[in-house]
């Protein structure tokens, strides 16, 4: 099996060698060295002696090896996510270069939560065609902490998300756009309900409530808990926006969410929104991005397109 030849000392990075970074990565995804040698189509012995020399310049210990195979350190984890993250540089950089031939701006990851997204990216989305042209977009909704995660591995630029709840961690940068107030939502079943409530009116009605555990539903919680009253523990919990007002519009059991997300595009008033009594407090969003990473044209095009920071 013939090895591939070694680049010249004098095109070699003076950092980690990539094609090194590959081999542990693709070690990480197969699990094993010999699946990885497989995979590369490389000589077991030289994946070895890839991962040594590794660990040799790195001064750490990358796997810990056993019977059932291989577990990667705390340093071999945090070497993973750079892996990964240059896997996707790499693959993007040969993206854009099609991309940028057809006159075309990107590709952009974004992630975000559902009711985020659909709060900031639709206006955003016009100002930025205004601004850029034709571009490349994929979006994706996470909870909260895999959002991190993909934003540390290069997995997307941009998260958006409920800001303001809590301090965002050291290597990441917050921008808050764009605030709205929590309602009560409820279909044709309530329609005896007034204008303004406390929770306490309702708190044995059926719900609807969100089920990741992240800043949106610690939100919702603390309305309960404003209020005096537990969080009703029967609640159907659903994610989906749309899911949840289908839920409402067709059945008695009603729902909190921000205004705006709530009624965007229902303009048959098959559901309507309920002031909260104790919704002294409105959810915030705005988006997430690296502190230390340098935004790709087209993110950084984004961000000029959002609404002024709060």
């Amino acid at each position: 099996m013939k090895e591939p030849s070694p680049a010249p000392d004098s095109l070699r990075p003076s950092g980690i060698d990539p094609r090194a970074l590959m081999t542990f990565r693709a070690v990480c995804q197969t699990g094993s060295i010999s699946a990885a040698a497989r995979a590369l189509n490389l000589s077991q012995p030289s994946v070895s002696n890839t991962i040594a020399l590794l660990e040799r310049k790195l001064g750490v210990r990358l796997f810990d090896r056993g019977r059932s195979g291989i577990a990667l350190t705390r340093e071999g984890e945090a070497l993973r996510r750079r892996a990964e993250a240059m896997a996707t540089l790499l693959a993007d950089a040969a993206s854009e270069v099609e991309h940028a031939s057809h006159r075309i701006a990107g590709p952009l990851r974004i992630g975000g939560t559902p009711g985020a997204l659909l709060t900031l990216l639709p206006s955003v989305i016009m100002r930025l065609e205004a601004a850029v042209g034709d571009f490349a977009l994929s979006v994706v909704e996470r909870p909260d902490e895999q959002l991190l995660d993909m934003l540390r591995m290069g997995e997307i630029e941009l998260a958006f998300v409920t800001t303001q709840i809590e301090s965002v961690p050291a290597d990441i940068v917050d921008r808050t756009c764009a605030s709205d107030p929590f309602v009560l939502i409820v279909g044709p079943h309530h329609a005896d309900l007034p204008a303004h409530v406390s929770l306490r009116d309702v708190e044995s009605y059926p719900w609807v409530l969100p089920e990741a555990r992240g800043a949106f539903r610690r939100q919702v919680d603390a309305l309960f808990i404003a209020a005096g009253v537990p969080v009703p523990r029967t609640a159907i919990r659903c994610d989906s926006l749309l899911t949840t007002r289908a839920i409402v519009r067709e059945s008695d059991r009603v729902t909190v969410l921000p205004r705006t997300v709530a009624l965007d595009g229902v303009s048959d008033g098959s559901i309507r929104a309920i002031s909260i009594g104790e919704a002294a407090f409105e959810r915030s969003v705005g988006v997430l991005r690296l502190a230390d990473a340098a935004l790709s044209p087209l993110a950084d095009a984004m961000l000029e397109a959002l609404p002024p920071k709060l």
